[in-house]
């Protein structure tokens, strides 16, 4: 058989070379909501010597970088491994409830009662009607209660205090089935008539001159009885925390604080959740009504308001803006939990379920072009040992994002490096601080980054970087190498590497 060679003509030859141009360099033009193939980028070295510098295997370690105007990554680097992003998913939360509800958005809460008050006294039950309000915080419903005295003008209630949770059909929740710490604040479920995050605060304050530490509690709670035994320790301050013993007696109501706290700390906030939901709400408002001069001497439970129940009062939460500024500037659980079942379609009467709120979240998703088959969410907040999300799927979001009406109020939510939130003492000396907007997470065996960073030119970047596995801990040093890389960044697009390697 003989082949013939034909020379190509110069169109050929240039058809040809722009070809293989396009063959060669990732910085194609992709449609909205899709990702170039599954391709990584070499590590930088600044990046690859912190990994070694950590003992951080780069295979337990996950970075997309790109910016915000370009268009494909400039980096990738096992981005397409689903991994836990911990309280990083608060990003899809809060993102999602921002485009399906809008910045505007609030939630209502309900006084009604069997009857109308006359002459300052309310015959048969009070009911709170809650509609899920992530926010109706211990200010909040003190003031709500001084509306009920002033406005509606009732100064003894006959009846019960009754709870109406019905807005939300959940699964029987255990606080310590996460991480056995029952008492901690972050673990507090859902709850559509909330109530000051069901938490307690205490204020730890140590005296140097007398060389003790006095425990002030913030929240009053009746009928709970504090026994603070706190010996004053020496040494840095540390991990204060892990150094304190809390137990609670539920049957009867005692909560003993004990251990040591160094002075050195000054002043701390501890908060804890030991009560349920009712518990809590009972030993809340008898204190508050009668320091307001109300009379109240019924039961608090829960239970549905009645159909035909006369409206006395309607309370409304601040706007969804706010919300999500505070669900992830400081990684509020709860919050995030209550912005989740948000996303649930529920016909009017119907509960929300955690099963509609994954069909809600991912609607949303897909209707913003994003589709993320890997995506494992079970309450919204991260708190959770199931939730899956790839690196690459998350620079994906925070790219849609960017383009979207809701930016602002979304960019505005992350912490600023340095600056706020729970990065207000991270990356403070770097040419990231005040640079960058981050959302962190963090449990046992994980560790996550998500935001925008500025380089040095004023240009934009979306980053992701996950880290999972025993030394995951360790992946502050290699992240703040990240970011400084990021930061370093020419104010020009900058071609990619020409051959990409296999993720």
């Amino acid at each position: 058989m003989r082949i013939f060679h034909r020379s190509p003509s110069a169109t050929g030859r240039l058809v040809l070379a722009l070809w293989l141009t396009l063959l060669c360099n990732p910085l194609h033009t992709y449609a909205a909501g899709q990702m170039p193939p599954d391709t990584a980028t070499v590590l930088p070295p600044e990046i690859t010597r912190a990994l070694n510098a950590a003992g951080l295997p780069p295979g337990q370690f996950a970075v997309a970088v790109q910016a915000v105007d370009a268009a494909a990554p400039r980096l990738l680097h096992n981005a397409a491994r689903p991994m836990n992003p911990a309280s990083v998913m608060k990003l899809v939360t809060t993102y999602a409830a921002l485009e399906k509800l809008g910045p505007a958005y609030t939630w209502k809460t309900e006084l009604r009662g069997d009857n109308a008050p006359r002459d300052g006294r309310l015959e048969g039950n009070l009911y709170l009607v809650g509609s899920g309000d992530p926010a109706l915080t211990l200010e909040r419903f003190w003031l709500l209660l001084r509306q009920l005295r002033d406005r509606a003008e009732v100064r003894q209630i006959g009846g019960d205090l009754v709870a109406d949770r019905r807005a939300y059909r959940l699964p029987p929740f255990d606080p310590a089935a996460f991480d056995n710490e029952p008492l901690r604040a972050y673990n507090v479920n859902a709850d559509a008539a909330l109530v000051n995050y069901t938490a307690l605060r205490f204020t730890l304050v140590p005296d140097l001159a007398a060389g003790s530490v006095r425990l002030v509690q913030e929240v009053p709670q009746e009928g709970l009885a504090v026994n603070a035994r706190i010996a004053p320790g020496a040494g840095e301050c540390g991990d204060w925390r892990e150094k304190l013993t809390v137990r609670f007696d539920p049957a009867g109501k005692r909560l003993d604080i004990g251990g040591t706290f160094p002075l050195v700390c000054g002043e701390k906030p501890l908060h804890l959740a030991p009560l349920t939901g009712d518990a809590y709400l009972a030993g809340l408002f008898r204190p508050l009504w009668r320091e307001l001069g109300g009379q109240f001497a019924g039961q608090v439970r829960e239970g549905p308001a009645p159909v035909g129940g006369v409206p006395l009062l309607r309370w409304e939460s601040p706007s969804l803006a706010e919300i999500v500024r505070d669900t992830n500037k400081y990684s509020s659980n709860v919050m995030a939990r209550h912005l989740f079942l948000a996303l649930a379609d529920t016909p009017a009467g119907e509960a929300a379920t955690l099963a509609g709120a994954r069909q809600g979240l991912r609607q949303v998703l897909a209707e913003k072009g994003l589709s993320f088959p890997e995506l494992a969410v079970e309450n919204g907040s991260g708190l959770s040992r199931d939730d899956r999300i790839a690196a690459r799927s998350l620079l994906q979001l925070l790219l849609t994002a960017w383009k979207s009406p809701v930016m602002p109020e979304f960019v505005a939510s992350l912490p600023l490096a340095g600056r706020d939130g729970t990065l207000k003492r991270r990356f403070g000396n770097g040419s990231s601080a005040g640079r960058a907007h981050l959302k962190t997470g963090s449990i046992e065996g994980v560790r996550a980054w998500a935001g925008y960073v500025t380089d040095a030119g004023g240009r934009r970047w979306a980053l992701v970087a996950l880290a999972g596995g025993p030394k995951a801990g360790a992946a502050w040093g290699p992240v703040e190498a990240l970011l400084e890389w990021v930061a370093s960044q020419s104010p020009t697009p900058q071609a990619a590497p020409s051959t990409p390697l296999s993720n």
